[in-house]
């Protein structure tokens, strides 16, 4: 694939190819073969070290396996390395998780996403087979997330957003204090490409006016293809207030700030557009995780606080206007962004 890909494509010398990688599937020849394709970062799903989490979860990984693959990958050169760890998850503990995180220390990997597990069985089959009751309250998630944050921190990892976190000297954390850091659906990124196109089945891609959709089903999309048409499914063409608004809540995950002003201008709109999101900030300003600047209504800049970053999810949804009431409104409990 990577050969047919150079043959259509020109690849800038900088190029990061990253990749999505199962600890248990990384072999000593995987590695090699990844290394040829010119693959220079992955991602390691670790989730949580603890065992008896690891089988509530279905998913058995002990901590050498992933040792073995984070050293299988750097001895080819792969030494930008990533991993995704969980809270929430059932059987977690606060001894469980400063235990999963100590050990993702020991391996030092550059970047580490911290996600909280969603437990959503009526849309992904496989989760009915966890046992709910094992699963953490909402305080306790909220206890479980900020132990995590608090021991990478502690470690001298950057926050990055909400759930990312980096070394001082990865690309990451350098784009965050150069402010050219940015966020697109699929998370943070220091790519600054305009346009994000998804080739393979059901895959998502951002275009500068919208987003489009590949077919769900192999069948139909492979038939698409061979009939020389493109296998989209369907299409979300953004307005201008869209666009905008998007704007706004990049600047806030990423910069934990925006001013305002400019941007409205920018795209034709005035500050009343968005007499919602400020009513919706009012109790996040009130428990002092926003700062709220608005200047005799000619110009208006939000500041997320310190201890309001791990909450920056809140004050981005108040300026998405598709969100309900329950995560857009200042009222939304603390708990629901983590």
């Amino acid at each position: 694939m990577m050969a047919v890909m150079r043959m259509l494509f020109d690849f800038a010398p900088d190029m990061e190819h990253a990749i999505e990688l199962d600890p248990r599937l990384v072999t000593a020849e995987l590695a090699d073969t990844l290394a040829l394709a010119g693959v220079n970062r992955a991602s390691l799903g670790v989730q949580d070290f603890d065992l008896q989490v690891q089988k509530a979860i279905g998913r058995v990984q002990p901590y050498e396996v992933v040792a073995k693959a984070t050293a299988h990958l750097r001895r080819v050169g792969l030494t930008a390395l990533n991993f995704d760890l969980m809270y929430g998850l059932p059987g977690q503990t606060p001894e469980t998780i400063r235990d999963s995180v100590d050990k993702t220390l020991s391996l030092a990997p550059g970047r580490i996403a911290l996600f909280g597990y969603a437990h959503v069985p009526w849309m992904r089959k496989h989760q009915r087979l966890i046992d709910e009751s094992a699963l953490p309250s909402a305080a306790e998630r909220l206890q479980l997330a900020d132990l995590a944050r608090s021991e990478l921190l502690k470690a001298g990892y950057v926050a990055i957003g909400l759930d990312h976190f980096a070394r001082a000297d990865d690309s990451m954390a350098i784009a965050l204090a150069d402010g050219s850091l940015k966020r697109n659906f699929q998370g943070y990124t220091t790519d600054q490409g305009e346009q994000l196109i998804g080739f393979g089945v059901s895959s998502i891609g951002k275009l500068s006016t919208g987003y489009i959709q590949n077919m769900l089903d192999v069948g139909n999309w492979r038939r698409s293809i061979e009939e020389g048409k493109l296998p989209v499914l369907k299409g979300l063409a953004l307005s201008t207030d869209d666009r905008m608004r998007g704007r706004i809540i990049e600047d806030l995950m990423t910069n934990y700030a925006c001013d305002l002003t400019p941007i409205v201008r920018h795209y034709g709109r005035s500050l009343r557009s968005l007499s919602d999101s400020f009513a919706a900030l009012k109790d996040l300003a009130a428990d002092g995780l926003v700062e709220l600047d608005l200047s005799a209504g000619h110009s208006a800049k939000v500041r997320v606080t310190e201890s309001g970053r791990p909450y920056v999810r809140l004050a981005a949804a108040a300026f998405d206007a598709y969100l309900g009431d329950s995560l857009a409104s200042g009222k939304a409990r603390h708990s629901i962004a983590v």
